[in-house]
């Protein structure tokens, strides 16, 4: 399958590309990977992304499109793919159109999770990371120290990050529904969209996603 997930900051995107993409065994391409890639391997496309990134400003779309177009070109991606993060914004939206069209390709379904806006905030913001180790994340909801701003694992100090106080994810959602929600209303002229909620534990949530996917490529 092919196939694009979408969803506001906090829905759970990354856990789930992941999860879906093993089980459905194509590849998660995300936006993210692609860039550290391009970077690290020093790509014409990917010196053409750094250098916008260091003077602070936005990488065009058609870098971010190349990136995209290359990869999904690869071998492993014959049979399908993930796309996590790409397109962004409408008019990457009709680019990736235009480039699976002229392949003879089409994509199978658009994924969006839907999370309630005050669940966003409250997932977010209520994130404690581990000074001494980022890897150990905790939820002052969900899963709290034992020790309040204590790490359980090293016993580092837990804080807040920047970028996810209230007032930062408010701005993130913001960018959300001014710049990537628009896709959902243009994928949804195609008939392409599925929407599921993304409330509940994680594997709910997958198993969720594999039924819905796999009703939509039925009545396709």
């Amino acid at each position: 399958m092919r196939i694009v997930l979408v969803g506001p900051p906090g829905a759970g995107k990354g856990t789930q590309a992941v999860r879906l993409a093993k089980e459905l065994g194509i590849p998660h391409i995300s936006t993210g990977d692609l860039f550290r890639a391009n970077i690290s391997q020093r790509t014409k496309l990917g010196m053409d992304a750094k250098s916008y990134m260091d003077r602070g400003e936005l990488v065009p779309d058609a870098i971010t499109i190349g990136m995209a177009k290359d990869r999904m070109e690869q071998p492993d991606a014959e049979g399908g793919f993930l796309l996590d993060g790409f397109p962004r914004n409408v008019s990457q939206a009709e680019a990736l159109d235009e480039l699976l069209t002229s392949e003879g390709i089409r994509l199978d379904a658009v994924l969006d999770l839907e999370v309630p806006e005050d669940e966003v905030v409250k997932r977010i913001a209520g994130r404690r990371i581990c000074r001494n180790d980022s890897s150990h994340v905790f939820h002052v909801t969900y899963t709290p120290p034992k020790k309040e701003g204590v790490c359980d694992v090293c016993g580092g100090e837990l804080y807040q990050r920047d970028d996810d106080s209230e007032e930062t994810v408010r701005t993130r959602l913001e960018v959300y529904h001014t710049q990537t929600e628009p896709i959902i209303d243009y994928y949804k002229t195609q008939g392409l969209v599925v929407t599921i909620s993304a409330l509940g534990p994680v594997d709910e949530i997958t198993q969720r996603a594999l039924e819905a996917l796999k009703r939509e490529k039925a009545e396709q």
